[in-house]
């Protein structure tokens, strides 16, 4: 599978891109994203928005003081359909010297042991003295649950690689996961993501239930070296994520997430009853 999605992404020159992983959950288990079912799924694996059970909006956003003008931010609302899910959400980066800017809406769902999803991205690009560029772009992405310990997932950001200039196209990304859970209470995940233009990323997390509603989170990145911690909170409506990271080229990065349920998780008999 790995092979043939490469094949679909050879391309000619891209442009640059900041990575629209986000989420402080996915952030502090060194943003492996592939194998992580939840809101933020949209932006970062899209087969996981099937697994969504709630009506739900959350926001995030990210900062390294380190680098001004590099600032991270997304909102993003999913709700459950009588099948599948859908969602719509916003991601911008940067100042007003250099923005990206993404409007983004997407469906997912669940087909025997996998769900796969499919979205559509509104890409604007600005930069002070050469105006504004913008673009349309798709992405897609799965989940395989092997068994209830092991999922494996994959997606490709951009598929398509549309052109911005005669000479530039919007980089597309591809990343590959697997996740362990060995018992109720911690969660192992390893991930490799590839740029068309860069070396590969190699990625490791590991979220542990502290208690019921607490999570403690750790992981890191190879190429570059970096590395990350975070906490977070699971009540019933409202879910609060922070993560931190660090390298010895931009120091420390936060990351900070909300997310209110606008309704509950229904019931199995419930809706059995539907």
């Amino acid at each position: 599978m790995i092979p043939f999605l490469s094949i679909l992404l050879a391309g000619t020159s891209t442009a640059q891109s900041t990575s629209t992983i986000i989420g402080a959950r996915s952030a502090a288990l060194g943003n492996a994203s592939s194998v992580l079912s939840d809101e933020w799924s949209l932006l970062n694996n899209i087969g996981g928005l099937a697994k969504v059970q709630q009506t739900s909006t959350a926001f995030s956003f990210e900062a390294k003081p380190a680098l001004p003008g590099s600032s991270r931010m997304a909102a993003v609302f999913s709700t459950p359909l009588k099948i599948g899910a859908v969602g719509i959400g916003v991601f911008k980066f940067g100042d007003e010297l250099y923005s990206e800017q993404i409007l983004t809406t997407g469906y997912s769902n669940q087909f025997g042991i996998a769900s796969l999803g499919l979205k559509l991205n509104y890409i604007q690009y600005r930069a002070e003295g050469f105006g504004t560029k913008s673009t349309l772009s798709i992405s897609v992405g799965g989940i395989v649950e092997i068994s209830p310990q092991v999922s494996i997932g994959a997606y490709i950001q951009n598929l398509n690689q549309p052109k911005l200039t005669n000479d530039e196209r919007v980089p597309a990304r591809l990343a590959a996961g697997l996740s362990f859970k060995p018992t109720e209470q911690l969660l192992l995940i390893t991930e490799i993501e590839k740029d068309l233009v860069f070396d590969p990323i190699i990625k490791a997390g590991m979220e542990y239930c502290i208690h019921k509603k607490i999570f403690a989170r750790t992981g890191f990145n190879l190429n570059p070296e970096v590395a990350f911690f975070g906490i977070g909170f699971k009540g019933w409506r409202l879910k609060f994520d922070y993560a931190i990271q660090y390298n010895n080229y931009i120091n420390f990065g936060h990351q900070a997430s909300a997310c209110y349920r606008i309704e509950k998780v229904r019931k199995s008999s419930e809706k059995n009853n539907e």
